[in-house]
């Protein structure tokens, strides 16, 4: 169980060093983008397309973040009807999350090699970068919900459901 927690705070770790270092370059590049519209009449001729090729590198990030915060998705309404059962219901539906997470992983693989072909037009960057962090992310989601398991099948028995809800749903 300490690995699972130690892959689960280095995959946070990761995160929220990505969503930091995209937020922040994504706004260096708008200000600068704006500032120079301003100030100099013209702009950067990447200022559009660096922060469209980081956007989907920030929201996965917040999205596994927010999936190992318990704050992604959650439905408690049936698992708090359950009582006993409500264990096995909501270890098997994070396993079947995890298994459908890697299977959109395993879906966009096709897509990525397509993408790969397209260019930007500044950058010349593959357009399977963004495809890539679709990917990456529906794997992370994937292993962060199977890190949970074990606290899902720990609190599944305490008085407050939604405890254990939470944890179940947010990957």
């Amino acid at each position: 169980m300490a690995i699972l927690q130690t892959i689960d705070r280095c995959i946070g770790a990761a995160c929220r060093g990505v969503l930091y270092l995209t937020l922040a370059v994504v706004f260096v590049i708008l200000s600068a983008n704006v500032a120079l519209r301003y100030v100099a009449g013209t702009s950067l001729a990447s200022a559009s397309e660096l922060p469209e090729l980081m956007f989907p590198w920030l929201i996965m990030a917040g999205v596994v973040l927010a999936a190992q915060h318990g704050s992604h998705i959650a439905v408690v309404l049936l698992t708090q009807k359950l009582g006993a059962a409500r264990r096995w219901v909501l270890a098997g539906g994070s396993i079947a999350v995890a298994v459908l997470y890697l299977s959109l992983t395993v879906a966009a693989w096709p897509l990525a090699e397509i993408a790969a072909d397209e260019r930007s037009p500044m950058l010349q960057v593959p357009g399977s970068v963004s495809v890539w962090a679709l990917m990456l992310g529906f794997t992370l989601l994937s292993i962060v919900t199977l890190c949970k398991l074990p606290e899902i099948w720990a609190d599944a028995t305490v008085a407050e459901p939604e405890a254990a809800e939470a944890l179940a749903h947010g990957a």
